[in-house]
């Protein structure tokens, strides 16, 4: 079984790969399912259809820095049909399903809500992310900037624990320890962090939701997985049993990138017999 839970398409306000081309590319790779997951960051970009459209550049690693794209959340009505005719015309090639990355801050809980219940009808898949605190980038080092490496990350994981106690409709959280992509200090030292992310674990395993190996790790040369090998482990030794793969993918050149090794990792280092797929937000277990 083979599943890439976490990808983007020209509905990311930082992808312009069309959603077909992601599809054909999985169909090579033979691909079993297909999850797409396209950005929704409220407080930093309006939805697709509130006002006049801004533009950015590309991070340089997982997006070129001369394509602009349109600075808005996922078109909603265009993104579920267009995946609804892509379900139909590669019925019997691939499995698609329908997904978004919800990039949550605690400022922003009460319009993840009116969209979740807006489209709850639509969803099989919801990660949950945090890519900015107090609407302060961490690519752009907005959050970073004045703070010590103690102090951001530590603000880090504790914008996602509150931003769990309060919200409940996801199903796995997304690249748990993102702020290390970003950290120009260098990696801060798990143990000083442990804690934090123990109670993030924990409080994810109470209300059944699961986390996510995002095998971007590799094309953006990272030491260690994403998470790292010990948030894995220990969201394992705590009771974790809801994982996805997914590659974070942008481009077609990224799609299951290094499966084979995140799924060994998984299996031989960590101890995970299983891995998830799911429907209508209810996991499905396959061997790994």
């Amino acid at each position: 079984m083979l599943a890439d839970y976490h990808v983007h398409c020209e509905f990311s306000e930082d992808s312009t790969e069309r959603m077909e081309d992601m599809i054909l590319r999985g169909i090579e790779l033979k691909l079993d399912e297909i999850c797409f997951t396209d950005h929704v960051d409220y407080g930093i970009r309006p939805d697709w259809d509130e006002g006049e459209i801004s533009w950015r550049g590309g991070d340089g690693v997982g997006t070129p820095k001369d394509v602009l794209y349109p600075n808005v959340n996922v078109n909603y009505p265009e993104y579920f049909g267009k995946l609804l005719r892509m379900q139909k015309t590669f019925k019997d090639k691939i499995v698609i399903k329908k997904g978004l990355e919800f990039g949550i801050q605690t400022i922003t809980i009460d319009k993840f809500e009116r969209l979740y219940d807006k489209y709850e009808d639509e969803l099989d898949f919801v990660l949950l992310s945090v890519h900015q605190v107090d609407n302060k980038e961490f690519w752009l080092q907005d959050y970073q900037r004045g703070k010590s490496q103690q102090e951001y990350n530590e603000g880090y994981y504790k914008q996602i624990y509150e931003v769990q106690k309060r919200y409940k409709n996801y199903s796995v959280l997304s690249h748990l320890d993102h702020i290390i992509r970003y950290d120009l200090q260098g990696i801060y030292p798990y143990e000083k962090v442990k804690d934090l992310i123990a109670e993030i674990l924990k409080l994810a395993i109470k209300d059944g939701k699961g986390i996510e190996i995002n095998t971007s790790s590799w094309h953006y040369n990272l030491k260690d997985t994403t998470p790292s090998r010990e948030i894995l482990k220990l969201y394992k030794d705590l009771g974790g049993k809801i994982i996805t793969m997914g590659s974070d993918a942008h481009s077609i050149k990224y799609l299951a990138d290094h499966f084979a090794d995140a799924r060994k990792i998984l299996k031989e280092e960590i101890g995970f017999k299983d891995f998830c797929t799911f429907e209508k937000m209810v996991p499905i277990f396959h061997e790994l």
